[in-house]
Parts: structure tokens; sequence; C-alpha cells
């Protein structure tokens, strides 16, 4: 059974009469008379009975009828749907991002995001650069924002944005030694995170091998390198923007370390299809870095 099959049924059977329902879909009543009989044969069933000059429907093609009305009249409401879809008017988009992107860049980009589109939802994950790749990579996410350069090939990267990287003790912590970075004790994000590959790389820029570092902490979010540091003893390394209010108000100290600016990624897969909230929002990001 057909689509069309079932538009011609419908057609004939509220009419009752062959070329009515012919001229009303603009085909030839031979073509719409072929279509029935198709049906019948197909299913061995009785769907129009001739009763004198004209046709009514049998009892089978009455329940025909009321299952193709509802068929059809869902068909229409899916149409609806998909271009609504189309138009932005509705959806769903998940994305995946770090934790610095997550709670200090996307908010205010989700928020004007949801004020052009409200009736798009976005969904939105916190996890490290390797969650979020792996997210994006398994189709778990249409996008993901990483903190960072990555290497994988099956995505493509764009930046979005740039921060800096600064190394902070407390303000009460005297450091005697703020250029000898083997002499400081260190807290640091877990391995996979942004933010640690990107401190790692800049050390190795200058010639330190990270490995020597005297970590005295492993930690899994930002919010906790900032409880632990303010409680003095360690440096840590963590997004300017994310310090700058504890350093306004003295509780933290920046140390003389001159990092290169890092980028945000945005990361989508090469080859999945992209949704048009997803090429919506990746637009919308890079207007408004």
């Amino acid at each position: 059974m057909t689509f069309e099959q079932l538009v011609i049924f419908v057609a004939t059977a509220e009419r009752e009469h062959l070329t009515q329902a012919a001229t009303a879909l603009r085909l030839t009543p031979s073509a719409v008379s072929a279509s029935i009989k198709a049906l019948e044969n197909f299913y061995a069933v009785k769907l129009f009975d001739r009763v004198g000059r004209g046709i009514q429907l049998t009892r089978e093609g009455r329940v025909l009828l009321k299952e193709a009305k509802e068929t059809l009249a869902r068909v229409k409401v899916t149409e609806a749907v998909l271009a609504e879809l189309g138009n932005l008017r509705t959806g769903t988009l998940d994305v995946h991002a770090s934790q610095t992107i997550a709670n200090y860049w996307l908010p205010a980009r989700l928020l004007g995001f949801s004020k052009d589109y409200p009736g798009i939802r976005v969904n939105l994950t916190i996890g490290n650069t390797a969650t979020v790749a792996a997210a994006v990579i398994d189709g778990e996410a249409e996008l993901g924002f990483i903190e960072g350069d990555l290497d994988e090939p099956r995505l493509a990267a764009s930046t979005i944005a740039s921060d800096k990287l600064v190394v902070v003790v407390s303000a009460d912590e005297p450091v005697q030694h703020d250029h000898e970075i083997g002499k400081l004790k260190w807290i640091m994000r877990e391995r996979g995170s942004g933010t640690r590959s990107v401190l790692e790389g800049a050390l190795s820029e200058l010639g330190l091998d990270p490995q020597t570092l005297d970590v005295r902490m492993v930690l899994p979010s930002n919010e906790a390198l900032l409880s632990a540091v303010r409680q003095g003893g360690c440096v840590t390394a963590l997004s300017e923007t994310i310090v700058s209010p504890f350093v306004e108000n003295g509780q933290l100290r920046v140390l003389d370390f001159n990092f290169s600016p890092r980028r945000f990624t945005l990361l989508r897969h090469k080859e999945r299809h992209r949704t048009a909230p997803a090429r919506e929002f990746e637009a919308y990001c890079h207007v408004h870095r």
C-alpha cells in the first residue's frame, strides 16, 4: 500500500464516485479505478460495491476509510513538524562542553540563542575535552566545545574565541620563586581536561617538562581547584576569566608567567548530518564571539 493509493481511496470513498474523485485528484478515471483494483487484488478484499450506476463502500471499505483518514491526518501533522524543524520553530540540540566554556562562555550564547529561537530546546552536558570529543564522535552530541586543540581526524574544529591561562596562588601565600616552576607545589585538573593539556603544552613551549612538576593533588573541577588554592600552600592554572573576580577581591594573586592565549574550539562530526538547530547555533557562536 502506497501513500498515493490511500489518497485515491479516500477521495473515492468520500464521494463514492470514480469520475468525481479523478477530477478532484487531477487523474483520469481509469487511473483511479486501477489504483482501487490494485488495492483490492493485493489484499484480497472488496472495498466498493457497484450499486446501479454508482458505487458504495463495503463493510471492509468503511473500516479502511476510518484508518486511512487517520493515517493521512497523521501524515499532515508529520509534515507540519518537519516544516517547523526546518524553520527552527521547534527542535532539540544536544551540546557537550568542557567546564570552563560551559560555565563561563556558553551561558550568554545559549541565552541569546534561546531568545531568538524559543522553540529550540538545548540540552547541555558538561565534561572535559576527552568526554566532549567522544560524545561528538559517538553522535551523542551534535556540537562540542573544548579548550585548546584536538587532533581527531573524524572531527571538524573551528576557533570561536580565545582565552588566557594564568597561574594563581592564594594572596596570603608568600612565593619566593615565581619563575622557578620546579619549586612550586601544584594542584592540577585531571588528565583529559583542556585546562591541563593547555598548561602542559604551554610549559613545553617554555622548555619545561610537565612531568617534573611537584603535583600535590589532582581535582576534577575548576571550582575544586579554586577552593583548594585559596586555602594556600599550592598554585594552580586556570582561565583568566575564572580567576578574575578572586584576584579583584584580593583572595588570589597571579604569578608572572606569560602563557600564549589558548583557543576555544567548536567540534562537529565531519560525516554526521547536522540538524537545522545545530547549524544555526554554530553560526550564532561564530558571530557572537
